[in-house]
């Protein structure tokens, strides 16, 4: 297997394709915009899910299961949400298949469903028809419910693990008695996404509202985190939306309150997908393979012996037998590679193409010196270091990885974060220094569009506690009472 892939600075796409595919994350579907997971990628995934799921269950969230299939009725009942899902929706109209006078396999045309389904591209409607059984009364709130599913989104430009038709995702749904219960709710998640996307995605990510413009469908608020790409596009991490009473509304959901009188329940819903498995691959990344930050690397350590002949092999290998049960009992995940089927320069490049974060290298020499070599992989660099306390600094050198990952992210996007105050500079930058521009707008729908139109930046979010300060719109010149944040994104 070649392990070359082209520069990220010569063609970022391509590199990104290339590593996803080279480094066994992925690979393309026979099914057009989809795209098959493979074990490397599937088991950091995994790990997202194993912290997600812990961070869902501290905040007081249960898990549950809705149907993939929705009726086409229930998205007519909330309008914006329709409108907002409706050029994405894969529609399910037979529910059999026959074999033609040629022996070719077609659709039954008599087995027509008499409601077609869609497939949920979300699934606000199915379960806020479901939850009007389970509420009548506010004893029967919050209700805290998350769930982890596949969604299917029709779209015409995909790639891998960024925007592909079906992904896989988590999707929480919660009602609330009063809007400041969901609200609270809403931000308390957004720093959910935000703690897990820096502590373990080692992701610098700014928290933000999303405008009316970029807002989902059918919620009266969008918060976001957002993150800064080595290409200088932007990526939204992750969403948290207050839905109000909408889907309450639409689907007659109300319940008695104390005082005995009716009232629609308040919403929330939130969500990351595989998406951030893009992230990290762009975040951090380089030319000879992924960066992966220890926390979620599949494999952590990885002991790889050099030895001439099978004597040599049985000592390494019984020292290394006590090395690893040493890291496994510090929860550290660790794999000795004594394959016989290819040298040591092999499998030096196929770890760092794979992006594990601490590489062993052990050899007869070494056995009689008391040392190993170990490499790391964010820096490249190398070092020769006793055996003796060996577990110890390996778990120190983790954490450290750890830190320096997110401190480069955190730097490349401070050098790529300017303020801009007229258009002419604000479209040349996008152009000769992409990143992240934060400029004044004058809050208007139409504005944002023009621009957006003119230049292809969104504003990405306003952020949260954003100071407040005058100015012009940099396209229109009418005051503006604080900057956003503008950026080219996936």
């Amino acid at each position: 297997m070649s392990k070359g892939i082209i520069s990220k600075d010569e063609d970022y796409s391509q590199w990104f394709n290339e590593l996803v595919i080279k480094a066994d994350m992925a690979e393309y579907s026979p099914v057009r915009g989809c795209m098959i997971i493979k074990p490397y990628g599937y088991s950091i995934w995994e790990k997202m899910q194993a912290v997600l799921d812990k961070m869902f269950k501290d905040t007081g969230h249960s898990n549950a299961y809705f149907p993939l299939l929705i009726p086409k009725s229930f998205f007519s009942k909330e309008a914006s949400h329709v409108e907002g899902f409706a050029k994405e929706c894969a529609v399910v109209t037979h529910y059999r298949l026959k074999n033609d006078e040629n022996g070719q396999i077609v659709v039954d045309e008599e087995a027509k469903l008499e409601e077609e389904l869609i497939i949920r591209p979300t699934s606000e409607t199915i379960i806020w028809n479901t939850y009007k059984g389970w509420i009548q009364s506010y004893r029967d709130l919050p209700i805290l419910v998350n769930q982890w599913a596949n969604v299917m989104r029709w779209e015409m430009r995909t790639r891998m693990f960024l925007r592909t038709s079906e992904f896989l995702w988590q999707e929480g749904h919660t009602a609330h008695a009063t809007a400041e219960e969901a609200v609270a709710e809403t931000e308390q998640m957004l720093d959910v996404y935000a703690d897990f996307a820096e502590n373990w995605l080692a992701l610098p990510v700014v928290r933000g509202r999303k405008t009316p413009n970029e807002r989902f469908a059918g919620a009266l608020d969008t918060y976001c985190i957002e993150a800064l790409m080595q290409d200088g596009k932007a990526l939204q991490a992750g969403t948290s939306h207050f839905l109000g009473q909408n889907f309450a509304k639409a689907f007659d959901v109300k319940f008695a309150n104390k005082e005995g009188k009716l009232d629609y329940v308040w919403a929330t819903s939130w969500g990351v997908s595989t998406r951030l498995i893009g992230a990290l691959i762009m975040a951090h990344s380089d030319d000879a393979g992924l960066v992966l930050p220890p926390k979620l690397a599949p494999i952590q350590v990885v002991i790889v012996p050099i030895y001439k002949h099978d004597k040599e092999l049985e000592n390494i290998r019984a020292y290394v037998k006590g090395l690893s049960a040493e890291l496994k009992g510090k929860g550290i995940s660790v794999k000795f590679d004594d394959r016989d089927t290819q040298r040591p320069g092999f499998k030096f490049a196929e770890y760092e193409l794979k992006g594990v974060p601490v590489r062993v290298a052990i050899g007869s020499r070494d056995m009689q010196n008391g040392t190993v070599e170990l490499a790391r992989r964010d820096t490249k660099t190398k070092e020769t270091v006793q055996q003796e306390g060996l577990a110890a600094h390996i778990e120190a050198l983790l954490e450290e990885i750890q830190t320096n990952i997110y401190a480069k992210a955190h730097s490349f996007r401070e050098e790529n974060t300017v303020e801009v105050d007229t258009y002419d500079e604000f479209k040349r930058l996008l152009d000769e220094k992409p990143g992240f521009i934060s400029a004044h707008w004058d809050g208007t729908p139409e504005t944002e569009q023009r621009i957006k139109e003119e230049t292809k930046a969104t504003i990405r979010c306003i952020p949260l506690n954003n100071p407040q300060q005058e100015g012009k719109c940099i396209l229109t010149g009418k005051p503006s009472t604080q900057r956003v944040l503008f950026a080219r994104a996936y």
